[in-house]
């Protein structure tokens, strides 16, 4: 048998370290008065990592250096765009000021503890920003301010492209980051997203949520269930993560939207649904095809099936009755096993026209 190997996969490093990485060289160059090709950054638990610096232009008391953020192995939107950090002195001695430039959104909505009208740098980024400029720039502190504006040239184009706008940040991206590394394949940034949607729907006064499996299944639930943009989380793969999060955070209601190759996944219990991570279980779909009375030929071709789409189009030719209802039935029983708080569920099943195959709302 031929040995697979697993390639070591790359780290990467987040907006919120480009943005530190950008400053700090902003500040040495001024002090030096020379380019800053490389430079160390002191993430949040004390680790110095090195980030290269993409330009640096310095004058006496001012300087503009830029990175280009590298998300290592699991690149997202915001994977090549330059983050910039323009720095400049100021009167206000010992203190440091950090703005948002072009291509940094604004947060519009409250729940995502960042203050409302102003630039979406997140606290864990700020802080890295005001600790690695105090590390080199002590003596400088002590006669006068330090103040850094962040931009993001390709940001705005980049925003729509993120969960940004849905949360109510607008025209921009957002400075995030916790441990100022990505790691690859970590579900860390999508739980994040996850968690400050429901944070948002809570903050605006709504505790009603439609939890989808992405844009489609999103767009189909507007037309049917009708609540504000924000109230719609698209959780994709991470079904169990994002109802038990409903729960700790007292949401009153979750409709749970889907089609049937991620529902047949929920419905066989599997928590994370990501294609990589899990196979729809044709064995698991033929025994429901099963109890509902589906002929010997038909169970066996749900077998030998390609998708669980395959599957579908399968029941809907053979007419097997209840096969959908049943998927959703299994769907909601083990979303309601991932609820300790016993949330009000809905479960929708869509076909890929967007008509409704099946729904669950109770036992």
């Amino acid at each position: 048998m031929e040995e697979i190997r697993k390639e070591k996969l790359r780290t990467g490093y987040t907006t919120g370290t480009s943005a530190t990485a950008a400053s700090k060289a902003a500040l040495l160059s001024i002090i030096h008065q020379k380019k800053i090709e490389l430079i160390d950054v002191k993430l949040p638990k004390g680790i110095l990592i090195k980030i290269p610096i993409h330009s640096c232009d310095f004058w006496e008391n001012t300087s503009k250096c830029s990175v280009i953020k590298d998300g290592g192995d699991d690149p997202d939107v915001t994977h090549g765009a330059e983050i910039i950090a323009e720095l400049s002195f100021t009167d206000k001695v010992n203190e440091i000021e950090i703005d948002g430039g072009e291509g940094v959104g604004i947060v519009t909505k409250p729940g995502l503890g960042l203050e409302l009208n102003k630039p979406a740098i997140n606290p864990v980024p700020k802080k890295m920003i005001n600790e690695n400029l105090r590390d080199v720039g002590s003596e400088v502190l002590k006669k006068k301010g330090i103040r850094v504006v962040i931009s993001v040239p390709k940001g705005k184009e980049l925003g729509p492209k993120t969960d940004n706008p849905r949360i109510g940040i607008l025209n921009g991206i957002s400075i995030l980051g916790t441990s100022g590394i990505v790691i690859p394949f970590s579900t860390a940034s999508y739980a994040a997203s996850i968690r400050q949607n429901l944070d948002v729907s809570i903050a605006m006064g709504n505790d009603t949520v439609v939890l989808t499996t992405g844009g489609r299944s999103e767009d189909f639930a507007k037309k049917i269930v009708n609540l504000p943009e924000h109230c719609f989380v698209q959780m994709g793969d991470f079904s169990g993560y994002t109802i038990q999060q409903c729960g700790k955070k007292g949401i009153k209601k979750a409709y749970v939207v889907g089609f049937i190759g991620k529902l047949a996944k929920m419905a066989a219990g599997v928590k994370q649904t990501h294609v990589k991570g899990s196979k729809v279980d044709m064995n698991f779909l033929s025994d429901i095809a099963k109890k509902c009375n589906a002929s010997n030929d038909v169970i066996e071709k749900i077998r030998e099936a390609n998708t669980a789409r395959h599957v579908a189009e399968i029941i809907k030719e053979s007419n097997v009755e209840g096969f959908f209802d049943e998927i959703c039935k299994e769907t909601y029983r083990h979303m309601r096993k991932h609820s300790e708080k016993n949330i009000p569920l809905e479960i929708i099943l869509f076909d890929f026209d967007g008509s409704i195959l099946a729904r669950k709302s109770r036992e």
